[in-house]
């Protein structure tokens, strides 16, 4: 993984890219050994050459010497000298006959041959090829000039020696000892198709590379654009987000993209409208909660300013007890409303584990015995058919049965009865809590379920419940992608049913 900072994803792609071509581009160095390897073969056949020439001329008689050199040398393209043993020249292939070939004046070549030996001086400095003598004509015919003769002499077999033409063709000189009188044969040939032959596989390279590298910077390129220019939309939102000067700040979602920079894109649609939701319901939350504070302070201000203008006892005692219950109500309200703030905190950090509903209810039902507030108001229990296993936390999903089980005792008559049943069709895990209530009009269904809002019979004392119960009991389910409503009861009895609904619980949430 790169962690060099400051280094663009472009420039990265690019540079990937770039690297498989440089390695492409070591095929100088495999052009270099080809050049070798075709001089060797020069070498061989200048060998092979000029020892034949040598054997031919041994065996001729003197007076078909030189017409013998001659043709080979036009027959074979080559220029071939013969030495005495005191070292004068006796012959010379391109006296006895014209010239088999003349070495070329760079000067009177055309731009792209003189960009051509540039190129070759530039690879040959990339590679490290050795230092090659440059060819210059012998003022003088002697074999002093032909350090190779003298080697050849010396060890009595062919030598062979490289030089650059003014062109820097090669120049491929052999010398060999013809018979045993001390006589020395000397060939020259000016080796062009080698050098034509590199150059042709260089250039040959050098148009693929070009192409190769036209080709992978318009396909990076065309990369970087699919993969950088949604990223920097995508960055681009998520400033405006932050920054939270655009509430209508719309995150591109790419649908047409099924890779994963679509499904980054789309989560983080989903992220930030979940995250615009969650900021819209604090500011509601916020200014519901300024709005129920309200009410019970200004009673209790009110209350305490006028005790301090009142003399009747009797009145005195009524405003005192009118701020105390306007004390708990305030109270109540706090510590609701921050029991909500903590259930949201911790749906947003709980860790979903496999939960039997039925047997939480059960167990719910059968703790409620023993608790106060209870008596003359049965609970009745009943389980259905189906497997009532979800995923959820249990804590939080205790507390939304013990919610709605307090809400519908609440409404209940004392000689009423409550019915929680539960069962599963398959697709649902559903729980239901009835009561022999008043039941709630179809208007107010949606109503009960948003904070602070409470439809009490008028008989009960003023403030006594903060209308957040139901509202934090829907938030719990909807945080389990459940639903809670309110429906009517199933015999057709007046009174309320609210109605659960889970997702069951697949095998693959149970690993």
């Amino acid at each position: 993984m790169w962690r060099t900072r400051g280094v663009s994803l472009t420039t990265r792609i690019l540079a990937v890219n770039v690297i498989a071509l440089a390695l492409l581009a070591g095929g100088f160095f495999y052009l270099d050994s080809y050049r070798t390897q075709l001089i060797n073969e020069r070498f061989r056949l200048a060998r092979a050459e000029v020892e034949i020439a040598a054997t031919a001329l041994g065996n001729a008689p003197p007076a078909e010497r030189r017409r013998l050199m001659a043709a080979i040398g036009l027959s074979q393209v080559l220029q071939l000298r013969l030495y005495a043993a005191d070292g004068a020249l006796e012959a010379d292939s391109f006296r006895l006959a014209r010239p088999s070939f003349v070495f070329v004046d760079p000067a009177k070549e055309a731009w792209y041959q003189l960009a051509a030996r540039a190129l070759d001086r530039g690879v040959d400095a990339i590679v490290g090829a050795p230092a090659i003598e440059n060819y210059r004509e012998p003022a003088t015919p002697g074999p002093a000039n032909w350090p190779e003769i003298a080697r050849a002499r010396q060890s009595g077999r062919t030598e062979v020696f490289l030089r650059y033409a003014p062109d820097r063709t090669p120049v491929i000189t052999a010398a060999t000892p013809v018979g045993v009188s001390g006589e020395m044969l000397l060939s020259m040939r000016n080796a062009l198709d080698v050098t034509q032959a590199v150059r042709d596989a260089r250039q040959t390279l050098v148009i693929i590379i070009g192409l190769a590298l036209l080709l992978s910077v318009q396909l990076s390129l065309f990369l970087a654009r699919t993969i950088v220019q949604p990223l920097r939309a995508l960055v681009r939102a998520a400033v405006r987000v932050r920054l939270g000067r655009d509430r209508a700040v719309v995150v591109p979602r790419l649908p047409d993209r099924g890779d994963e920079i679509g499904l980054l894109a789309r989560a983080f649609s989903d992220m930030t409208h979940a995250l615009r939701r969650q900021i819209d319901a604090v500011e509601s939350f916020a200014a519901d909660v300024a709005h129920e504070l309200k009410n019970p302070l200004a009673s209790l201000a009110s209350a305490v300013e006028a005790m301090d203008k009142v003399e009747d006892p009797a009145l005195r005692r009524q405003l005192a007890a009118i701020a105390t219950h306007d004390v708990q109500r305030l109270r109540r309200l706090i510590s609701e409303i921050a029991e909500a703030s903590r259930i949201d905190a911790a749906l947003s950090r709980a860790t979903f584990a496999p939960i039997d509903l039925a047997l939480l209810a059960a167990q719910l039902v059968g703790a409620r015995g023993v608790r106060p507030g209870t008596t003359g108001c049965p609970i009745r229990f009943r389980r259905g058919q189906g497997d009532t296993r979800v995923a959820g936390d249990g804590l939080q999903l205790e507390r939304v049965i013990d919610n709605l089980l307090d809400n519908a005792v609440s409404f209940s008559p004392p000689d009423g009865e409550v019915a929680l049943d539960i069962w599963a069709d398959g697709a649902r895990v559903l729980l239901s809590v009835s009561d022999d209530g008043p039941g709630i009009g179809a208007q107010e269904r949606e109503k009960v379920f948003e904070r602070f809002h409470s439809v009490r019979p008028a008989a009960e004392a003023f403030g006594e419940h903060s209308g957040l119960g139901l509202a934090i009991a829907r938030s719990i389910v909807e945080a389990h992608d459940g639903t809670l409503t309110i429906v009517d009861k199933p015999d057709g009895t007046v009174g309320a049913c609210l109605l659960l609904t889970l997702p069951p619980l697949h095998d693959e949430d149970d690993d």
